[in-house]
């Protein structure tokens, strides 16, 4: 994937936090259940705003108060993705390698947690309030990474591969896209993800 076509890929995940004002909370949200949920700091909706690349991509930690123990290998870039939009906190990191879109073993990586109040039993991602990653058509049901999730084919921004989504607690939503060279890891990627 060249230069530009990285960033405008980041920009179009980075879309809603540029189009709204960003009220930062502390630094972890507190949730219908009374759990914290991790929000992104200033300096990350900065860096989601300004479109910055890591370059290396940031390891398991990438987001604050949340650990992904397991990520494939092979990543050469990632970028921070965060926003507010209709009372969703959006944060995440997408990581990602330097082949074309088109190429089929383009690899790439996008988990992120959603700080949702409505956010209580699957059913409620069929209903969640975000631009890009919803669960509003060819959805099904299924267990992975030892989660009930939400599970339908990746298209348009999202990219070929699977995503999925759960209700980790309360008010806090887990989402994971994975390209198609990923998919037959998304077991370990998502039972590795870990939140306080």
């Amino acid at each position: 994937m060249n230069t530009m076509t990285r960033t405008l890929t980041t920009a179009a995940l980075s879309v809603a936090s540029a189009a709204t004002l960003f009220v930062v909370p502390s630094a972890h949200a507190a949730t219908t259940s009374g759990a914290a949920c991790p929000t992104p700091s200033k300096a990350e909706i900065k860096h989601s705003y300004d479109s910055k690349v890591d370059k290396p991509p940031r390891g398991a930690t990438a987001i604050r108060g949340v650990r992904v123990g397991y990520l494939p290998g092979g990543f050469t870039y990632g970028g921070v993705v965060a926003g507010k939009h209709k009372g969703v906190t959006d944060y995440g990191y997408q990581w990602g390698d330097d082949r074309a879109n088109a190429d089929p073993k383009q690899r790439s990586l996008w988990v992120r947690v959603l700080c949702w109040p409505g956010a209580r039993k699957l059913t409620d991602l069929k209903r969640l309030p975000v631009t890009y990653g919803t669960f509003t058509s060819g959805v099904k049901t299924a267990t992975i990474g030892g989660h009930r999730v939400l599970t339908r084919e990746g298209d348009g921004a999202l990219g070929d591969g699977q995503y999925v989504g759960w209700v980790e607690r309360k008010g806090v939503v887990i989402t994971v896209m994975a390209s198609t060279p990923l998919v037959p890891d998304l077991n370990k990627i998502v039972s590795s993800i870990r939140l306080p």
